[in-house]
Formats: C-alpha cells, structure tokens, sequence
C-alpha cells in the first residue's frame, strides 16, 4: 500500500477543526440561550410571575446542551478513557485496541441514533406540556442527530487509526482529556 499523502492528513486535519469549531459555536448558542432563559425565570419568580414554560425549556435545553456538547468532546478527543491500562500493551495491541474501541464506539452510536430516529415517529403526536407549540419529536430529535455528529467525530478519528496501517508508523496516541479543552 502506498502512504496517505500529506494533503489528504492536512484535509482531514482541517476539516475536523472545521467541524469542531461549528460544534463549539452551537454549545456556546446552547450555554448563552440557557444562560438567558435561567436568568430571566429567577426574575420574573422574583418579580412573583413565574414563568410557566421555564422549568421543562430548561431541561430541555440541558439535555441538548450535554447531547450536542458530546459531539464536541468526540471531536475533541475530550472523552474520558482509561489510557493506563492500554499503555501496557506492545504498539501493534496498542493499535488493535484502538481500532476495536472505535468499532464498538461507532456501533453504540450507530444503534442510539437508529432508536433515537425510531421513536420519532411514536411521539408524533406528544407535545411539551407548558408549550404545546413545540413537538416532543423535535425535542427529542436531539438523540438521532446528536448521534450522526458523533458518528462524523468517530469516523474522522477511526480514519485516523486506520492511516498508520497504510504509511507504516504508529498508531498515534490519544490526548489527556484536559488537552482536548484547550
């Protein structure tokens, strides 16, 4: 096999700080819009006029918030793993385990948003109950396509793994959770 040429690792490089500068700008529209909508239910329960939709668009917001920012910490590499127990494996179990992880990963995510995806449909006709305008399935559309973002992190990084098997080197080792958040 021939190795990957330095302008498709720059592509892929490029695109995936593309993709996760995108996915930074949604988590910081999630944050300031919760931010906001937090702020003004203190006030007005403050004022004595509460805020009926408050508490269920906070939660919901939550969850999308921890849903899209997981897409991000794929991209990100920010997940928590567990690299001690791999550092004790030679190089080429090393990069087995890598990829296997990456499989089941994709897998996992693969199946959540097919679910996900699957339960749209049942909750076609539910609604928030402060809210009725909104549609439980938008809300929970959440799941599938959070999923697909994840799906795109996860592939960017098992293409990743996989690049060292065509050029020769090693698997290239994945970052400290606290070097992803810089």
């Amino acid at each position: 096999m021939q190795p990957v040429p330095a302008l498709r690792r720059g592509a892929l490089e490029r695109f995936r700080d593309g993709y996760g500068r995108v996915l930074e700008v949604v988590v910081m529209i999630l944050v300031i819009a919760l931010a906001v909508e937090v702020t003004l239910g203190v006030v007005f329960r403050t004022l004595g006029q509460s805020l009926a939709w408050y508490d269920e668009i906070a939660s919901v917001m939550l969850a999308w918030l921890t849903f899209y920012g997981s897409a991000l910490a794929s991209v990100k590499r920010a997940h928590i793993s567990c690299p001690e127990v791999v550092d004790q494996a030679t190089p080429q179990v090393k990069r087995a385990l890598a990829i296997v992880a990456q499989l089941l990963v994709i897998a996992f995510f693969a199946l959540l948003g097919w679910v996900g995806a699957s339960i749209l449909p049942i909750l076609a006709g539910d609604a928030l109950v402060s809210v009725p305008e909104v549609p439980m399935s938008v809300v929970q559309s959440v799941i599938p396509i959070s999923c697909v973002l994840i799906l795109i992190a996860e592939a960017l990084q098992l293409l990743v793994l996989l690049r060292p098997a065509a050029s020769g080197s090693v698997v290239p080792q994945p970052s400290a959770l606290s070097d992803g958040l810089h």
